[in-house]
């Protein structure tokens, strides 16, 4: 949903590619760095219930993991192993951070009701990322869906904050509208790949014409 955003991303993000790579740091580098962050942080804070404080951290790691492309720009180094280690730490991130809500809610926040909900929106989200993959990897372009990573982790993100910061209600509503755009996305995922791999491909020139 987010996806036009992402050439003035890009663009903001040059200088800051550029300067990490004159400081000595590669694109793998930049993911790594990132993602421990990420997982350290959210594993720290969230259990705890320092739920502001520990999205804080979480989100300077998450958009320092984002410079990964920037970086790989500016040395023109991009390559397939580079995206395949993003794609994958990431997935590691996205865990991390719904494992750590999951443990506050089975400890201290002590709401099973919520827990089940968070462990619901962690398989999901694996579900939208693994269909996705697999459709590729069977030759389906299978770039749809109503919530892709970027809305996702957002949302998770500025829910979990404000729930920090005291608002009432707004994890449970951020996980419950969590829970329902990643099964909607896994429906519209699931749709498109049946489609692109099922329906066959008309001709060059063929009209539709008995």
């Amino acid at each position: 949903m987010l996806r036009f955003l992402r050439p003035t991303i890009a663009r903001l993000m040059q200088p800051v590619g550029r300067w990490l790579h004159r400081i000595g740091l590669s694109p793998n580098m930049v993911t790594l760095i990132g993602t421990t962050g990420v997982v350290a942080s959210a594993l720290f804070f969230y259990p705890r219930g320092e739920l502001y404080i520990g999205t804080v951290v979480v989100t300077v790691f998450a958009l320092f993991d984002m410079l990964d492309g920037a970086v790989a720009r500016a040395t023109g180094s991009d390559s397939s192993w580079g995206a395949f280690l993003d794609s994958t730490l990431d997935r590691l991130s996205d865990a991390a951070i719904l494992s750590g809500l999951l443990l506050w809610f089975m400890g201290d926040g002590d709401d099973r009701l919520l827990a089940g909900l968070t462990l619901f929106c962690l398989v999901s989200g694996f579900g939208v990322s693994y269909i996705k993959a697999r459709a590729e990897g069977l030759g389906a372009n299978c770039d749809v869906g109503f919530a892709e990573r970027t809305e996702r982790l957002i949302l998770v993100l500025v829910a979990t904050a404000l729930d920090g910061l005291g608002v009432p209600y707004i994890l449970a509503g951020g996980l419950w509208l969590l829970a329902v755009i990643s099964a909607v996305t896994i429906v519209q995922r699931l749709i498109e790949t049946h489609n692109r791999l099922t329906v066959p491909r008309r001709r060059v020139g063929d009209t539709g014409a008995p």
